[in-house]
């Protein structure tokens, strides 16, 4: 009987454990993938680089959209989306959609 009760809290722990997990963990790993970039970025010569991090544009609609980097150099300007994903990530600049591997 005691195996039983203990069986049923450990149940009532864990699914909600894992509906929040689930919910919040790709936020979590998507801020820590930006702060990285941002902690490599900030490695750049400041006087050959300046960079913006999460830069809020509006668009002509009325609505925002969030660029999550931008670098300004002698050579271009460079806009920076991170993702943290895993695996490797096939498309190009002109792909509507593109595929995430993920090889174990």
């Amino acid at each position: 009987m005691k195996v039983l009760i203990f069986e049923l809290i450990l149940i009532m722990i864990l699914i909600p454990l894992n509906i929040v997990l689930k919910k919040h963990v790709p936020k979590w790993k998507g801020k820590a993938g930006g702060k990285l970039v941002k902690r490599i970025l900030g490695k750049l010569d400041p006087t050959s680089y300046y960079v913006l991090h999460d830069v809020t544009v509006h668009t002509e609609y009325g609505d925002t959209t969030q660029i999550d980097h931008i670098v300004i150099a002698e050579t271009g300007v460079f806009v920076i989306e991170t993702k943290n994903y895993e695996g490797w990530i096939y498309g190009s600049e002109k792909s509507a959609r593109w595929t995430q591997g993920i090889f174990r």
